[in-house]
C-alpha cells in the first residue's frame, strides 16, 4: 500500500512539473525596436550580413531564439533575422491585426466608442487586462480588445 502511495506522489508531482514547465515555455517572448533604424542580420553576429532594415521605433518583434548578445527575432509578416540586443527594448506596443478595430473609452463593448483603429496600426501599450489592452493614440487613453492586437504586452 506505502509503495502505490509513493508512486502515485511520484507521478503527480512529475505530471504537476511538466504542465508547469510546458506552460511556461508556451508564452510568448516580445521585445520592440529601440531606434527608427536597425539592422536584422542572417547569423548572430557583426560579421553576418545585413538580410534588410526595419524603419520603425517601437515594432514589436516576437524572440525566438538567443545567442550570445543576439536575439533571433520573428516580426508579424513572418520575417525573421539576427538583432543584436542594444537595438532592442521592453517596451510595450502592438500592431492592430483586425480590419477595424473599435477602441473604446472604457474596457467595455458597451462603452462609448472613441474611434476605428485600421490594421497595421502600431499602437503604445499602456497596460493590459485580462481581455483588453489601455493604448494611448494621439495623447489620449483608450481601450481595444487584446484579441486583436498582435505584440509586447
Amino acid at each position: 500500500m506505502i509503495k502505490i502511495i509513493k508512486n502515485l506522489f511520484i507521478i503527480f508531482f512529475f505530471t504537476t512539473f511538466l504542465i508547469q514547465y510546458t506552460s511556461s515555455k508556451e508564452k510568448d517572448v516580445f521585445l520592440s525596436l529601440k531606434y527608427n533604424k536597425v539592422k536584422v542580420r542572417h547569423g548572430p553576429s557583426l560579421k553576418h550580413p545585413v538580410k534588410f532594415i526595419y524603419k520603425k521605433k517601437y515594432l514589436p518583434l516576437k524572440v525566438i531564439d538567443t545567442s550570445d548578445k543576439f536575439k533571433k527575432i520573428i516580426d508579424l509578416k513572418n520575417n525573421s533575422g539576427w538583432i543584436h540586443i542594444s537595438q532592442l527594448n521592453g517596451k510595450k506596443s502592438a500592431i492592430n491585426i483586425n480590419d477595424l478595430s473599435t477602441v473604446f473609452k472604457k474596457p467595455n463593448i458597451y462603452s462609448k466608442p472613441f474611434a476605428k483603429l485600421e490594421k497595421g496600426k502600431l499602437v503604445s501599450i499602456y497596460k493590459c487586462k485580462k481581455k483588453w489592452c489601455k493604448i494611448l493614440i494621439n495623447n489620449n487613453k483608450v481601450w481595444i480588445q487584446k484579441k486583436f492586437l498582435w505584440g509586447n504586452f
